[in-house]
């Protein structure tokens, strides 16, 4: 059994404004995922093949940033906590207080590439098959900050690793946060990263972003079985989670995208 490292959630003072650990986390996601899209657009895209140039994803970092926040908040509200902001409808826009959906976060994401791509007329899915093999940085930091704040934490364990979190009471419990940046994000951004060199698979336009979700889904569901379920909802049917159930419309979403970009030359 090990005790959770006392890890202050706030990394800094700058006088009266603290930046904490989790918004260092966004900061990082966001330019390192803008560094990577940038070279995956010089080395793999042809701005005559797709319109796509690298400067296209620097324009892109206030539309996705509003995609992630906005989704993320409107997803956690209609699929984690809906009795709760039915009856306080405006605690929903106080996103300070916490509450932030990946899969919300994912369509608010999903519609920011569409309006942007629409507007610049770019080609949807060559833009975001970039951008699913540049998630998973995002996701392993996310994932961190997550750790050091001490929330989502795992189920209880008997595991040697097990940790006693500040808020999961005096049980051990997994350090379900470190799988998930382990599994959402270092493996599958290695994953896509070799999809993404093979010249035959990068071709397929949308086989990138259907892998992204296969796996993506495949992973989380799999992570899902050590992390504690959110209290306000717990087990659903079959003993399954939310997060479990978010993901097989996604699952079978990026297979469909698959299975379509057998035709695409």
């Amino acid at each position: 059994m090990l005790h959770f490292p006392n890890i202050d959630p706030v990394a800094l003072h700058l006088g009266p404004v603290a930046i904490r650990w989790y918004a260092l986390a966004y900061i990082a996601g966001v330019v390192l995922g803008l560094q990577y899209a940038k070279h995956l657009a010089r080395r793999y895209i042809t701005a005559s093949a797709t319109g796509i140039t690298p400067a296209h994803f620097t324009d892109f970092i206030s539309w996705v940033i509003l995609g992630i926040l906005l989704g993320g908040r409107l997803g956690y509200v209609l699929f984690y906590n809906s009795d709760f902001y039915l009856q306080h409808p405006l605690d929903a826009l106080m996103i300070w207080h916490g509450g932030m959906s990946f899969h919300g976060g994912l369509l608010g994401v999903i519609l920011s590439s569409f309006l942007f791509c629409r507007h610049h007329k770019l080609r949807f899915l060559s833009f975001t098959d970039i951008m699913a093999c540049v998630a998973p940085i995002g996701l392993f930091f996310g994932r961190l900050a997550n750790f050091i704040n001490g929330e989502l934490y795992g189920r209880t364990s008997d595991a040697s690793w097990a940790m006693i979190f500040p808020r999961g009471g005096d049980e051990p419990r997994h350090p379900s946060q470190l799988y998930e940046a382990g599994l959402e994000g270092i493996a599958l951004f290695i994953l896509l990263a070799v999809l993404a060199s093979r010249k035959t698979l990068r071709e397929r336009e949308g086989f990138l972003s259907g892998m992204f979700l296969i796996l993506y889904g495949l992973f989380r569901s799999f992570c899902e079985f050590f992390r504690e379920p959110d209290i306000q909802l717990g087990f659903l049917a079959g003993g399954t989670t939310m997060g479990q159930l978010l993901c097989i419309p996604m699952i079978a979403f990026g297979g469909w995208l698959v299975w379509k970009s057998r035709n695409v030359k």
